[in-house]
């Protein structure tokens, strides 16, 4: 299967007979590309020529409509001419990608206008091929990737994640690798990493092997069966004028020049992290893309909420034999429901399902306990916005911080992760169940609380003091909520909310990132602040560092990552949030309303 993964949910393409006439007396509107082609032009116009090129083409679209029929997705509109907007399917079994030719002047016919209009979310970026990746797809070549000297310090492993294609390291490339290797940060362990990788696969191996290519399986990874290849030789070709020669991108680009011209029939595709790379590669004719296999997700709005509603008749499809009972767990009363229908295999453990009727009828708020083919069990949950059932002084303001409540005060569930934009309440709710968990049940023996240390805005330099002292510019959010909890006793005084402050902050422990390796929480109540800034790699350092009785929670926003190279479909929350959904002692809650203040959440909408 070629790499890397194109889009897998193909747009709407617009039948030829269905295209919007051109209405009497108005010119079409046509984009600039379109007067190359006569045959788009036929199109826009409603004048349709029969030449046999135009025949075989619209005969192909027919097909692919005829195909696509069956599930229609809302189109894509484009000025791009339809001759550039159809690439051909890229691997076997997949879709195609195609946009639709709309002209300005058009209108929705009755049809269209009576469908119901989709969610409002952000625009769907879709990470596309270039044209020679394409192309071979097509024919069913292998390709050759030039690997950039980011791809590997991002990916240790990217060495193995092209499958059948061949990996070509230009001596650029290992260059920057050497100049990274020395220092503790993430990436110079990434760039030692890659050279110990490099110098295992060149052992016991001839020159002329070399030469030829080493097998990527050599070290046991049986899904890499291309081969490596480096440059033996010191030749490049000539590149525009006004390109440093002694940059080391404008050397690679030159390479990569040079190895379409010594294998003419192969492609040769440019795989890089660096935008402004990608961009001077494509204005010089090369093609280029990015690395897309550490993306979970193509699409942050298919990541997992964790939430579901059923439909109003629930009850009917799946309430034939439906079995309820009452147990007392944890000092709280739950009833159960044993259902079983079709909805059932599409439901995951852990996850939330709510109903609220429109006719008057009770809603329904549970979470799936258990799920055995086409029958699962349903949990009622505890009401957390009711006042006497509060957390530290706090109730929930929607339906989601209930939720997301039932998770935090469950001591089944060991690992939580919520997502939310600011002002949704993620930190509130994970410190009031901190302090109600350790201070009133003392189900914990203490609070850690840790971050990621990037600034949004230039660095302010070194901090001075203890390891706490140096963090605790770091903590402002929590230093801003701890205030909104000790003020909820009003009746304490002044020296009982002293004596209180006292104790929470001795149970509330303030640690780095950077100390975490080999460490073992026995009993401990872990938040991760801004856990989007984490890579993969470090979110597995961290979750790994629980021991027995520790929960963990994970807390931020997709939507905010300041760290370089890493994207909302490569973050390590999202990575984390995708592996444990599903699994029976963790859950994770999507937090979508705003509960800081009216002027928050109106500047979160049109700011």
């Amino acid at each position: 299967m070629p790499l890397p993964k194109m889009p897998n949910e193909p747009a709407t393409m617009l039948l030829v007979k269905d295209y919007p006439k051109a209405e009497p007396g108005r010119s079409p509107v046509r984009s600039i590309s379109a007067k190359t082609d006569p045959e788009v032009d036929d199109l826009i116009s409603g004048q349709a020529v029969p030449t046999p090129k135009s025949r075989a083409r619209r005969k192909a679209q027919d097909t692919l409509a005829a195909a696509q029929a069956q599930a229609p997705v809302a189109p894509v509109r484009s000025a791009t001419p339809l001759a550039d907007a159809i690439p051909a399917p890229t691997q076997k079994g997949s879709k195609p990608y195609v946009q639709e030719v709309a002209p300005v002047s058009a209108k929705l016919n009755e049809a269209e206008a009576e469908q119901p209009h989709p969610a409002k979310h952000k625009p769907v970026e879709a990470p596309l091929k270039s044209s020679t990746s394409r192309k071979a797809d097509r024919s069913g070549l292998t390709k050759v990737f030039v690997l950039d000297t980011n791809v590997l310090m991002h990916d240790p492993s990217s060495l193995f994640r092209f499958e059948e294609h061949d990996v070509y390291l230009p001596m650029m490339t290992l260059e920057e690798l050497d100049n990274h290797k020395k220092g503790m940060s993430e990436v110079a362990r990434n760039a030692r990493q890659v050279s110990r990788t490099l110098d295992a696969l060149i052992a016991n191996v001839d020159d002329d092997a070399i030469e030829s290519g080493i097998p990527l399986s050599k070290l046991g990874n049986k899904d890499a069966k291309g081969r490596l290849l480096f440059q033996t030789r010191l030749t490049s070709a000539p590149l525009p004028e006004g390109l440093p020669e002694g940059k080391a991108d404008n050397q690679i680009l030159g390479v990569v020049r040079a190895l379409e011209q010594q294998q003419a029939g192969r492609a040769i595709v440019l795989v890089s992290k660096d935008i402004n790379m990608r961009i001077k590669a494509r204005a010089i004719g090369l093609p280029a893309e990015d690395y897309f296999n550490d993306h979970v997700l193509e699409d942050s709005d298919l990541l997992y909420s964790g939430i579901v509603q059923l439909p109003d008749n629930f009850w009917d499809t799946h309430g034939k034999d439906v079995e309820s009972w009452q147990e007392n767990k944890n000092g709280n009363s739950a009833t159960y429901y044993r259902v079983t229908g079709p909805l059932i295999p599409t439901l995951l453990p852990n996850q939330f399902v709510y109903m609220e009727p429109k006719d008057g009828q009770s809603p329904l708020y549970a979470q799936v306990k258990q799920i055995d083919g086409k029958t699962a069990v349903l949990q009622t949950l505890r009401d957390y916005s009711h006042n006497k059932n509060n957390v530290w002084g706090i109730t929930a303001r929607n339906r989601e911080q209930n939720f997301a409540l039932n998770l935090l005060m469950n001591p089944e569930c060991d690992f939580v992760t919520l997502l939310g934009q600011a002002g949704t309440g993620k930190t509130l709710l994970a410190l009031a169940a901190g302090l109600a968990q350790v201070l009133e049940t003392k189900l914990y023996n203490e609070i850690i609380v840790t971050r990621v240390t990037v600034p949004v805005g230039e660095d302010i330099g070194f901090l001075p003091g203890t390891e706490e002292e140096k963090m605790s510019p770091w903590m402002g959010a929590f230093d801003d909520n701890l205030e909104v909890l000790m003020k909820s006793d009003g009746d304490a005084g002044d020296w009982g909310r002293a004596a209180t402050q006292d104790l929470i902050r001795s149970r509330i422990k303030i640690k780095s990132l950077n100390f975490m390796r080999g460490r073992t929480f026995v009993n401990k109540f872990l938040i991760i602040d801004e856990a989007q800034n984490l890579t993969p790699k470090q979110m597995k350092t961290l979750v790994t560092r629980a021991g027995p009785g520790t929960k963990i929670l994970c807390l931020g926003n997709i939507a905010q990552i300041d760290t370089p190279y890493l994207t909302e479909g490569s973050s390590g929350l999202t990575y984390v949030v995708d592996r444990f959904k599903g699994w029976n002692h963790g859950g994770h809650i999507t937090l979508a309303r705003g509960e800081r203040s009216r002027l928050a959440d109106h500047a979160s909408d049109v700011l």
